[in-house]
């Protein structure tokens, strides 16, 4: 039976949300970002390990708790989010097999849901065909010019926000993210890479709440998020 393993992009400086230091390292409630969205994975059952792709110039990794948990291991992080993800995925060689699936996720998602996380997961593994969770498009869409012109109006109804967690075959996923970086293509997410080596890509519909972390009014929505659900807990 195949594993599955997470490796999640942490090497990021986060310039669109102008703080003094990387977004995956600013706190909601005292906690920080990377670690809300590591204790995500690490509850998820069928994930045997994570690794968390940092600047190994960066030590401010050295205070994220869950990093000391023993499924979790650290890569060095690339110049771009691609040579990251493809760094995480060469850490695995050797531990994982060829069929074995990688689910990787951003180190800025800390609101996803562990039901919505199993349920991805399920999905995928039930499907054989790798994928991400994405969020249907409601708004109206337009095409803009570089003169801030409508172009176009897009039909919305076959476009998706692309969110995380995306899963893909180790061995499909290293080799579509090595021909994408060699062919110097646009690689934006792990499904873009995909897409581009020729293979089928899946969508399972995810949860609003799993929104990224990328400008300060997201941290507001994040904290009304996190909060909401502990006080659900209690």
């Amino acid at each position: 039976m195949s594993s599955l393993w997470a490796v999640v992009p942490a090497a990021g400086s986060g310039q669109r949300m102008a703080a003094e230091i990387p977004k995956q390292y600013l706190r909601i409630a005292g906690t920080t970002i990377l670690e809300y969205a590591l204790r995500g994975l690490l509850a998820c059952p069928d994930i045997r390990g994570v690794v968390v792709v940092v600047d190994p110039a960066d030590r401010r990794a050295d205070e994220i708790s869950s990093l000391s948990d023993p499924r979790v291991s650290r890569a060095s992080g690339g110049a771009e989010r691609a040579d990251s993800v493809l760094s995480g995925l060469r850490s695995l060689a050797g531990i994982a097999a060829q069929d074995d699936w990688v689910l990787v996720h951003d180190a800025a998602r800390p609101c996803l849901p562990l039901a919505d996380l199993q349920r991805f997961v399920d999905s995928i593994k039930a499907g054989g065909v790798g994928g991400l969770l994405a969020q249907r498009v409601n708004d109206t869409i337009k095409r803009v010019g570089r003169d801030h012109r409508v172009e176009e109006t897009l039909d919305r109804e076959s476009l998706w926000r692309a969110q995380t967690p995306q899963m893909f075959r180790w061995s499909e996923l290293s080799s579509a993210l090595e021909q994408s970086l060699d062919k110097r293509l646009l690689v934006t997410d792990e499904a873009s890479a995909m897409e581009q080596a020729g293979y089928d890509v899946q969508v399972v519909e995810g949860p609003s709440c799993n929104l990224k972390v990328t400008v300060p009014d997201d941290l507001r929505v994040a904290e009304y998020y996190l909060k909401t659900w502990a006080v659900k807990r209690t």
